[in-house]
């Protein structure tokens, strides 16, 4: 398992091995909302558990800090399907 890095001035969350790196793209959507627009996996980490990693670490910081979400990225969006606990931070655009 892979450490994932949250990078605020970036807007992103991050993933770096050695066999590539991952991201979780975001954008503050108003106050008190970030939208969750991008996912991306390198090759070399597919079907390890990042993508899965990166959304958990996330929506971990948005319940964390109090914040709720949009889920745009394709990604996230079928991500939240397999945790619908996480469904209460989400609202629509």
């Amino acid at each position: 398992m892979a450490e994932v890095i949250h990078e605020a001035a970036l807007h992103r969350f991050h993933v770096v091995r050695p066999e590539g790196e991952g991201k979780l793209l975001y954008r503050e959507a108003g106050p008190g909302v970030l939208e969750y627009w991008h996912t991306e996996v390198d090759p070399g980490l597919r079907g390890q558990g990042v993508a899965d990693q990166l959304a958990q670490a996330a929506f971990d910081y948005a319940r964390g800090a109090s914040l709720k979400v949009i889920p745009s990225c394709p990604f996230v969006q079928t991500w939240l399907k397999r945790h619908p606990a996480e469904r209460d931070l989400v609202v629509a655009r």
